[in-house]
């Protein structure tokens, strides 16, 4: 299996939203772009209720950490927020499933987001996952800031190491920076 990639080419990330509305919709389209800007792993960004955005700020527990979480929401995220409130304003979760035979309210699955994700990759020759929305992130964050700690905290990881590796940040790169980086 190939690990997964951070979209390192930023032209890339509105092709992949045009693709995703082309071949599987707005709904995937916006599970992207919005997880491009909120760097939440899958599971937290599809739980997402609207009743956890408070205002500027989208509140939550990570299901992984089960830490509590605040993130401001940037204007991109908030349009996304309020135009999907408003074309289904009846919806629990921002990503509700819409199949007509359930009779439980519940989010889109990781698997479907996955599947759409994986066959727009192919499409653009990127290893594309529900990862590689927080790796981008993670990984534009870093590239404008150089500021791992800050990357590290986004991301709720423990070490550098981990998040460097998790950005797609190889040793070649870091040189790079060494060298174009003098104070």
């Amino acid at each position: 299996m190939n690990e997964v990639e951070a979209v390192k080419d930023l032209s890339k990330v509105p092709l992949i939203s045009e693709l995703l509305i082309k071949h599987h919709g707005q709904h995937f389209a916006d599970i992207w772009d919005l997880g491009i800007n909120l760097a939440l792993r899958i599971s937290d960004l599809l739980d997402v209720k609207f009743t956890d955005v408070e205002g500027t700020h989208l509140k939550l527990v990570e299901q992984k950490t089960k830490k509590s979480h605040t993130i401001k929401l940037n204007n991109k995220a908030k349009s996304i927020i309020e135009r999907r409130h408003l074309e289904s304003p009846e919806s629990v979760y921002l990503f509700q499933a819409t199949a007509r035979n359930v009779k439980t309210i519940k989010p889109l699955t990781r698997q479907a987001v996955g599947q759409a994700f994986k066959a727009i990759g192919e499409i653009v020759g990127i290893d594309l996952s529900t990862h590689s929305m927080r790796k981008t992130r993670g990984y534009h964050v870093y590239k404008k800031t150089n500021d791992i700690a800050q990357v590290m905290k986004m991301l709720n990881h423990s070490s550098p190491k981990v998040t460097l590796r998790y950005i797609g940040i190889d040793q070649e790169e870091q040189d790079t920076l060494s060298d174009e980086i003098i104070l």
